[in-house]
């Protein structure tokens, strides 16, 4: 009654609702700052979770890194074409080692053949680049001082053997005794007899054969077989003049397709494909000094 009639109940009725009001606010107030908590906790632990996950990339790319200079680092130590004096260097110094009576391997492998056990326990993880070099000659010891593969011009057909040296033939990388080198293109032949290096006979010609088709007055078809018959021509001559030769050796080199036809008949004891180029005699030197080439890779 009192406070109504001192006009104090508007007022306390208007406290009451300042301080729900208050009330209301203070709640809210702890529950917003109860969702800021969590958001900076979220924040904190994704924040982490990031680092972690960018810490893991940076030690897989480490790894990467490692693994693709691990690759890099096997490869060949040296590897050189040898021919002339230099190869007479190698080749005597590889006749040279002597070791314990089963210190030194020799052997044959072909694309298809796996490396021999003893060579790949000797080369470990190296053993990939003998794999790459086949076909190929393998000269290792059982140290791994000495591990070289090399392709000479006559691949012989060896099986692998362990012996106190390396069980090389010179026949197999120079020019020794008796032998005859042609060279044979699908317009060109060209044939030296040798002793040792010495060339003692030569016969050389040219074919006119047709080199592209010309557009005027010729159809494709016509033009083709007009080349064939050409070609055929010139290879009757090469088997003629291959027939008589006396050699005890016949190598026979130049364009890959050609070689192989003449092959099948003229069986020789090597082929190889070299590019050779000028007239006759000059491309028959060229071919020569390609092929008693041998490529060796130190291991």
């Amino acid at each position: 009654m009192l406070d109504e009639l001192l006009g104090r109940a508007p007022l306390k009725e208007r406290i009451d609702e300042l301080e729900e009001e208050t009330e209301r606010l203070r709640r809210r107030y702890e529950a917003e700052s109860e969702r800021r908590a969590e958001a900076v906790t979220a924040r904190q632990e994704a924040e982490e979770r990031v680092n972690r996950l960018e810490d893991r990339i940076a030690q897989l790319e480490g790894e990467l890194d490692r693994l693709e200079d691990d690759d890099r680092s096997l490869e060949v130590r040296r590897r050189e074409r040898l021919r002339g004096e230099r190869l007479e260097a190698v080749l005597s110094r590889l006749e040279s080692l002597r070791t314990a009576p089963e210190g030194a391997l020799t052997a044959t492998i072909d694309a298809a053949d796996e490396v021999p056990d003893g060579a790949a326990e000797i080369l470990g993880e190296r053993s990939v680049l003998l794999e790459e070099a086949t076909p190929c000659l393998c000269c290792l010891d059982d140290a791994g001082i000495v591990s070289v593969a090399l392709d000479p011009p006559v691949g012989p057909d060896l099986e692998a053997a362990w012996s106190d040296r390396f069980e090389l033939e010179r026949a197999w990388f120079q020019p020794t005794g008796p032998h005859a080198v042609a060279l044979v293109r699908t317009d060109l032949f060209a044939l030296g007899v040798y002793e040792g290096t010495e060339r003692v006979d030569y016969r050389g010609f040219e074919s006119d054969v047709k080199g592209a088709h010309s557009k005027g007055g010729f159809s494709q078809a016509r033009f083709e077989r007009i080349r064939d018959e050409q070609i055929d021509d010139h290879l009757e001559r090469v088997h003629e003049v291959l027939a008589p030769v006396e050699a005890d050796r016949l190598y026979l080199v130049g364009q890959r397709g050609v070689v192989d036809t003449v092959a099948e008949t003229a069986d020789p004891d090597a082929t190889a494909a070299v590019d050779a180029t000028g007239d006759p005699e000059s491309a028959l030197e060229d071919a020569v000094r390609s092929f008693w080439t041998t490529d060796v890779r130190v291991l």
